[in-house]
């Protein structure tokens, strides 16, 4: 089945300036779905030639400390200072009781004295000449852009809550148009003081070639193929047989006896990397015996790889590589997403930390969680979780014990099923129906 071709949207004028920061891969995985589809790239706002030496300092700095602080709060023991300071730096107080959360915090007023620094001079300089309009995956970026006086600012969330640090200073006046995942995202940019008609609720920008259109038509082919392999003993396909048949029609049989791939995948940090130390072991037999492939994601970072290739080494599965067990490495972040894209359309349950792959369970993907990194990651998860289509990962060195029962008895086939039928997954179209839209109005 081929793929249909991604939108085209006709924007008047000038295209809008996809721009993302290169910390970790969340934003720029949401980013990269809407400039496709626009037809252009992606600028870093954290890199030359948008910014200067001095303002690339600052960003490198921000840019070690995350790294750092995100592998070190995931040490056992040792990591609790880290996860405090970093629990600390993204805390989104309680959202109940409803109540006015508008104030700035301390990140705010920092941020918004960067800006008055010239933060941002040189994206706003690129704004003005061009008259582009800026959509943005990453939260300073639209506000120095709103303290311009700039008005085409779109800015995608890519949490399903966040914190105040998103809005700026005076929220109840600001010209950004949020587009948000999920409504408790829109709830939450409320009570910090930003109007009501400038919030949207769109749904994450899924790639396009996992979605395949408006219609669906490729979400359901992967959907179809994966619960088969994901309900070998047939449980879940007939309990709920009915509604297997009414959105996906007569599922593959050819699918039938197929081992099911599990891939884990680390954070563009490499937190949780050694995670694999533990349950490689238990995972050996199944996959020699063919019960279960296993691919396991090291994104850009060779010293990732380097930590997978020596634990499978000492579990004695080398002999598996490129046999129902593999590595993903690439040595550029387009192809890393080009070649990870790929590889969730044949993955039957994806492992990793609650970051903003939890959006990818709308994908009809079943989750299941390592431990969240940031305050932010806590409120992924259960955000998932409360829509049936994430699991925590119980005892890792017993991976496969508990990843055998949820096969048998339906779990991870009715998360799937879940995250497909109560997950947003048209985001990347109704993101760029708000652009366009809004573009042929003339305003921002």
């Amino acid at each position: 089945m081929e793929i249909p071709p991604a939108p085209t949207p006709e924007v008047p004028g000038v295209k809008p300036l996809v721009v993302a920061v290169d910390m970790g891969y969340g934003h720029l995985r949401a980013a990269r779905p809407i400039a496709r589809a626009l037809g252009v790239e992606i600028t870093l706002v954290d890199r030359p030639p948008l910014v200067g030496p001095d303002e690339l300092k600052v960003w490198q700095r921000v840019r070690t400390a995350y790294e750092w602080t995100s592998r070190a709060s995931q040490v056992p023991y040792l990591g609790r200072p880290f996860r405090w300071a970093l629990d600390s730096v993204t805390d989104i107080p309680h959202l109940h009781p409803y109540r006015d959360l508008s104030a700035p915090t301390r990140g705010v007023a920092a941020l918004d004295r960067m800006v008055r620094r010239e933060l941002g001079k040189g994206l706003v300089a690129r704004l003005r000449e061009t008259g582009a309009a800026l959509v943005t995956t990453f939260y300073s970026p639209a506000i120095a852009a709103d303290a311009a006086g700039l008005e085409k600012v779109w800015c995608v969330v890519t949490d399903s809550d966040i914190n105040r640090v998103w809005a700026p200073l005076d929220a109840a006046h600001t010209g950004i148009r949020y587009l948000v995942p999920s409504p408790r995202a829109g709830r939450r940019l409320r009570s910090y003081g930003v109007p009501e008609d400038k919030v949207s609720f769109t749904g994450f920008p899924l790639p396009h070639e996992l979605v395949g259109g408006r219609d669906l038509p490729v979400l359901r082919r992967n959907l179809a193929e994966r619960l088969v392999r994901l309900d070998p003993a047939g449980t879940f396909r007939r309990d709920y047989r009915e509604e297997l048949a009414q959105f996906l029609g007569p599922l593959p049989a050819g699918e039938e006896g197929s081992p099911p791939t599990l891939t884990f995948a680390v954070g563009g940090a490499g937190a949780q990397a050694e995670l694999a130390q533990q349950f490689l072991p238990g995972m050996r037999g199944p996959i020699e015996e063919g019960k279960l492939r296993l691919v396991l994601v090291a994104g850009v970072r060779t010293a990732v790889e380097a930590r997978f290739r020596e634990e499978i080494q000492l579990a004695g599965l080398e002999g598996s590589l490129g046999q129902g067990l593999e590595i993903l490495r690439a040595g550029s972040l387009e192809e890393y997403f080009e070649r990870f894209d790929a590889l969730m359309a044949r993955t039957d349950a994806l492992w990793t930390k609650p970051s903003e792959l939890s959006f990818y369970a709308a994908l009809g993907l079943p989750l299941v969680f390592a431990r969240p990194v940031g305050v932010h990651e806590r409120y992924n998860r259960r955000w998932a979780r409360e829509s049936g289509a994430g699991l925590v990962q119980r005892d890792p060195g017993a991976a496969w014990q508990w990843l055998s029962d949820w096969l048998e008895d339906g779990t991870l086939a009715g998360a799937a099923w879940s995250g497909f039928t109560r997950l947003p997954k048209h985001g990347l179209y109704r993101i760029l129906d708000e652009i366009t839209n809004a573009s042929e109005k003339g305003t921002g």
